[in-house]
């Protein structure tokens, strides 16, 4: 007992040692109290048949039915499998592409152009998907400047929003050009942590640019490459809600139509069913962790330091 006092004192009086690091931390702490954790409770929402005038508490217990149901209906098999199509897509065609973004920037000598470049690449991630999607629909509907061009030198005109070839590499291409300036930011600021007494080095021994960026660029930054691609890994359920939907429409709904716009659909336009729409988002976030989980350890495993321990 005379231990745990002890051992009480000691974070008592660390505590107010620091006072001052803890008082800033209360705002963030009651925000993610008031928004994150307090929220929890209504996923109870998912085992219950929800009756609005008898509240989360009040609702009858129904089990697993939601979730019997969520396996049974094709809408949402068809969603589960385009958000984890276009989830790989965005990881496979997406997530290099700041890196190597990063990696040009960091090689250009003249800091003027670089901050020239670097603010050119930035800027479209502080314009929202809405008015990103709708330069992109005015861009290659039918009418459009795309088919205008297309016309011009003989060609037809071509459905591009309509085709569902189409549609994914839109998705790629457009969030690319909105996001991968900001997300190299990220890589940038580990570059510039990477000592310049290791390209002197090397440049001194005759490497050219690049072997210095195989050889001392990439594994400089290989933990933080890592540690974001585990975080891409772990939303991959997530598969951008606000770009898809305010980009997608009925005739490429087949490939497009991923979990979160089928939860918006069963919320807000084919029913009111809250029990339901909860359970499918429980099962996606379920997921999300699960592979994040899986692929930590796997990073842990190979020498990384992980996002978990």
């Amino acid at each position: 007992m005379k231990g745990k006092e002890t051992g009480w004192k000691r974070h008592i009086s660390r505590i107010g040692k620091h006072k001052y690091i803890y008082l800033i931390l209360i705002p963030g702490i009651i925000y993610l109290l008031v928004f994150s954790y307090i929220p929890m409770y209504g996923l109870t929402l998912a085992v219950k048949n929800y009756k609005p005038k008898l509240g989360i508490i009040g609702s009858p217990y129904i089990g697993l039915e939601h979730f019997k149901r969520l396996f049974a209906e094709t809408d949402f098999r068809q969603a589960f499998a385009n958000t984890i199509v276009i989830s790989a897509g965005r990881i496979l065609f997406q997530f290099p592409f700041p890196v190597i973004l990063a990696v040009l920037l960091s090689e250009l000598n003249n800091g003027k152009y670089k901050k020239l470049i670097q603010t050119i690449f930035t800027f479209p991630h502080f314009l929202s998907w809405v008015i990103v999607s709708a330069i992109v629909i005015n861009t290659f509907e039918y009418d459009g400047v795309i088919n205008q061009i297309i016309t011009i030198f003989g060609g037809e005109a071509k459905l591009f929003l309509a085709d569902k070839n189409l549609f994914r590499p839109l998705l790629y291409l457009t969030d690319n050009w909105k996001e991968a300036g900001w997300s190299s930011i990220i890589y940038l600021s580990a570059i510039s942590a990477i000592s310049p007494d290791l390209y002197e080095a090397a440049q001194i021994d005759g490497a050219n640019r690049m072997q210095r960026i195989l050889h001392i660029t990439m594994p400089g930054i290989k933990s933080t490459v890592v540690v974001m691609l585990l975080l891409s890994i772990g939303g991959i359920m997530n598969g951008g809600f606000d770009q898809i939907f305010n980009l997608y429409n009925p005739a490429v709904q087949a490939v497009s139509d991923i979990i979160d716009t089928y939860i918006y659909r069963i919320t807000f336009q084919t029913g009111c069913n809250f029990g339901f729409s909860t359970a499918v988002g429980f099962f996606k976030s379920v997921i999300n962790f699960g592979l994040l989980v899986i692929f930590d350890r796997l990073a842990r495993n190979c020498g990384e330091n992980g996002i978990m321990g």
